[in-house]
């Protein structure tokens, strides 16, 4: 069993995270494109909209739970946090984070930063 607290258990918990924040923005756009530039329904917010909330939450603490398991520095910390505005941009950190070593792959040891 992996616990919360072992840093390929978090990596892989950032990651399905990073990716479901992304598609959570996808299907807001689309919902918000459906209602406002079609103008003809508005279920499509009503219902990403709340995903995509309650997704960015997770996002928020799971990448709260990455910087304190990984000892990410501040500064990647921060850029993780902000990756969470503009839309999908947390598959590009997680990407880099994992490219830079910032984000272990299985099996492999984080680095510090």
């Amino acid at each position: 069993m992996s616990s919360l607290t072992e840093p390929r258990t978090v990596a892989g918990a950032f990651r399905v995270v990073a990716v479901a924040e992304a598609v959570s923005w996808a299907l807001l756009l689309a919902g918000m494109f459906v209602k406002w530039v079609l103008g003809t329904s508005e279920v499509g917010v009503q219902v990403a909209g709340p995903i995509h909330g309650a997704v960015f939450v997770a996002y928020v603490a799971v990448t709260l739970l990455t910087w304190r398991v990984l000892r990410w520095s501040p500064g990647t910390a921060l850029l993780a946090l902000a990756a969470s505005v503009p839309p999908f941009t947390t598959v590009w950190f997680e990407r880099w984070a994992q490219r830079t070593g910032r984000l272990p792959a299985a099996g492999a040891a984080p680095v510090a930063g």
